[in-house]
């Protein structure tokens, strides 16, 4: 694995939007959130192609592909922080210069739709990318959690995941080790086959899923679909995340129905990553180790920056 370099105050975060288009209120929270860093001591170089929207419902998966490659290549440019979420990041996989990103690698992080990219770049590469807040979260002043978040992961190379405060509940009972890999339950789904299947073998897994856009019923489709291609024969551990859905059901119920006892390796579920106000930021394809005995029941053992 290649491990990025540390943000330092002062360092330049380029910014790109590789899904939704920015458009409408976004604006106004990305130069909210430009605004907080600047005043942190950090400088942001907006990708050209950032505020595009060339489809009227995205902008092209070149444009994307292209701010990302040029972000990559920017050595002035520390950090690539990913706009927003939505539905189509996928789009960037066949155009993203791989070799480039290997030849220079440098932090990127996002979540949501974002999964995409940091999972692939990180498979493609090996380089270890970023689960946490998308940019426009740190927009608003209830935010301050997640650019803390940012600045203990990404500044002082925590190794710390969530704080001993938060609860870790135990699903299934064992002890694991392994990279970790994961995000959205659907993006995750959707790369489990095809031109661009990700490896599970030996993988800490770990999900979350938004209530809003996948009812119950839809989420258990995901979860047979991953079952039925062999996901889970693969990884050595499985950690939950957030899911709220008016029906009150949860991701850990739906899980426990799909995979009843067939499996040995642990399960844990904890409500400090996903479609949530505050998240952990937690790096993909960093060593990871769950052990259900202890109070925290998963820990990074290796450093994620550098």
């Amino acid at each position: 694995m290649m491990i990025p370099q540390k943000l330092k105050i002062g360092d330049t975060i380029g910014v790109v939007a590789p899904s939704d288009p920015i458009i409408g209120d976004k604006i106004e929270e990305l130069e909210k959130a430009k605004s907080k860093l600047e005043k942190a001591g950090f400088c942001v170089k907006y990708g050209k192609n950032l505020f595009s929207n060339t489809y009227g419902y995205s902008s092209t998966a070149k444009e994307k592909a292209e701010d990302i490659n040029e972000m990559f290549q920017d050595e002035e440019v520390k950090m690539i922080w990913c706009a927003t979420g939505g539905f189509n990041s996928n789009a960037t996989f066949e155009y993203l210069d791989y070799e480039l990103i290997k030849k220079n690698p440098k932090i990127i992080c996002g979540y949501s739709d974002i999964t995409s990219i940091t999972n692939m770049i990180t498979a493609k590469t090996g380089l270890v990318t970023f689960n946490g807040a998308n940019f426009k979260n740190i927009s608003k002043e209830e935010s301050h959690e997640n650019y803390q978040e940012i600045l203990k992961r990404l500044l002082e190379g925590s190794l710390e995941l969530g704080t001993v405060e938060e609860e870790y509940v135990c699903i299934q009972e064992g002890q694991a080790q392994g990279e970790l890999i994961g995000g959205n339950l659907s993006l995750v789904t959707n790369m489990i086959s095809g031109s661009y299947q990700l490896n599970f073998t030996n993988k800490i897994l770990f999900l979350e899923e938004f209530g809003l856009e996948s009812p119950p019923a839809l989420v258990n489709n995901y979860i047979h679909k991953m079952k039925q291609n062999g996901v889970f024969n693969q990884i050595r551990g499985l950690w939950i995340g957030s899911y709220e859905h008016e029906s009150k059901v949860k991701l850990e119920q739906i899980i426990k129905d799909v995979l009843g006892k067939e499996y040995t390796f642990p399960i844990i579920q904890s409500n400090n990553f996903g479609h949530i106000e505050t998240k952990i930021v937690i790096p993909i394809g960093t060593k990871a180790k769950i052990d259900t005995n202890k109070r925290q029941k998963i820990e990074l053992i290796e450093q994620c920056v550098k």
